[in-house]
């Protein structure tokens, strides 16, 4: 399970980034679409046990 933690994790943090930019930015489209595939991420991280927000 450790590629796929790693991965998991990786994209979670990839796209709050993305998220924040997009806020940052004013555009409200694409902030609703990060927030959208970040929430996919974490329920998938969820439904394999891991909490991403864990070192």
């Amino acid at each position: 399970m450790g590629e796929f933690l790693s991965e998991i994790r990786g994209r979670i943090n990839e796209t709050s980034r993305s998220l924040q930019a997009a806020r940052v930015a004013g555009d409200d489209h694409l902030a609703d679409a990060h927030a959208s595939d970040l929430e996919d991420l974490l329920r998938i991280a969820a439904r394999n046990g891991i909490d991403p927000r864990c070192a």
